[in-house]
């Protein structure tokens, strides 16, 4: 019999896209620092970062398996999470403006028997944006909340010239990779 999926992560995007594999799940938020230490790879610190959230949340539910993962925006050798505010949305945006950067997505499924744990890199280029397109963006309000100070899904769309990888991935959930790991649970 199959453990009972639990999603650490009050992100409506999240939420959607697990929604789509048809695997049924519940909402439990991890609650945990997410400080990057910078001085490792990225990468490793993102997936490691999807591990603690998961291995939190496996402590409140021993007997689930349950799906971490973490989201963030590399530019210019610089991590962008979630701006703390429009000057510093503006700052982001201003940086991924003509520019092709990195969004990597750390992914970790987690039981008490077995841990998964993968990242999925993709590239997004935005096109030029003016000073102007930017503070519009900013004053709808899309930027807050997202690695990046975007949304792809969203009104950033009109701004992206060019996407490489899983573009699910880059909305915050490698779908796909999930579903091939989950569609066998039973060994878990």
């Amino acid at each position: 019999m199959a453990k009972p999926l639990i999603l650490a992560s009050s992100s409506p995007r999240r939420q959607e896209l697990l929604q789509k594999t048809g695997i049924s799940f519940t909402i439990d938020p991890a609650d945990i620092d997410e400080t990057i230490d910078l001085s490792l790879p990225v990468e490793e610190e993102i997936q490691r970062l999807a591990f603690r959230k998961a291995d939190a949340v496996l402590r409140r539910h021993p007997d689930a398996m349950i799906l971490g993962s973490d989201t963030v925006v590399y530019c210019q050798g610089e991590v962008l999470g979630k701006p703390k505010d429009a000057h510093d949305a503006r700052r982001m945006l201003g940086m991924l403006s003509d520019h092709r950067h990195e969004v990597i997505t750390g992914l970790c499924l987690l039981s008490n028997r077995r841990r998964y744990s993968t990242v999925s890199t993709a590239y997004v280029t935005f096109g030029p944006m003016s000073e102007e397109e930017i503070d519009a963006y900013v004053t709808c309000g899309e930027p807050f909340g997202k690695a990046g100070s975007y949304a792809i899904q969203g009104k950033a769309s009109c701004y992206i010239t060019g996407i490489e990888g899983d573009y699910y991935s880059i909305v915050g959930l490698p779908v796909h990779l999930v579903y091939e790991e989950l569609k066998n649970r039973e060994l878990y």
